[in-house]
């Protein structure tokens, strides 16, 4: 028999907060409030136990560390990028670990999230999500 990788389910963006440590709201707290603003289209919803913000695909989560992925956890919060290998990573700020597509940040405090970037970040991963779905629709047009 399998084991699950979590052992609970969070239905709601409500639970998923009471299931937080303090610090680690205060941290996903600010980080959803950019993601609010800057992907007003973008639809909140639960998967794996945490926030993932979608358009036409997976756009970004958010993952506490006290949220468990099977036996791995990180501290504090990872903000990730469900694209993030076809970002523009500039500012060669985002994470690979192991990952083939996902990239991401991981952040302690609320004063180590860098606003300005990730709204940059973030109004890239949106026009990845809008140039994928021309693609699918059958677009002759390359991602750039």
């Amino acid at each position: 028999m399998a084991m699950k990788m979590q052992p609970i389910k969070i239905a709601s963006i409500e639970v998923f907060f009471d299931h937080l440590l303090e610090d680690e709201l205060v941290i996903v707290e600010k980080l959803r409030s950019i993601v609010l603003e800057c992907l007003p289209q973008a639809t909140e919803k639960m998967s794996f136990n945490v926030p993932f913000y979608a358009n036409h695909y997976s756009i970004c989560f958010i993952w506490p560390g006290s949220i468990a992925w099977g036996k791995s956890t990180q501290k504090g919060v990872r903000f990730g990028f469900a694209k993030g290998y076809l970002l523009d990573d500039y500012a060669q700020i985002l994470d690979k670990g192991d990952r083939k597509q996902v990239y991401y940040l991981d952040f302690s405090t609320p004063q180590e999230i860098p606003v300005q970037l990730l709204k940059e970040y973030l109004f890239q991963a949106a026009l990845v999500d809008e140039e994928l779905r021309k693609l699918k629709k059958g677009s002759n047009r390359k991602l750039s």
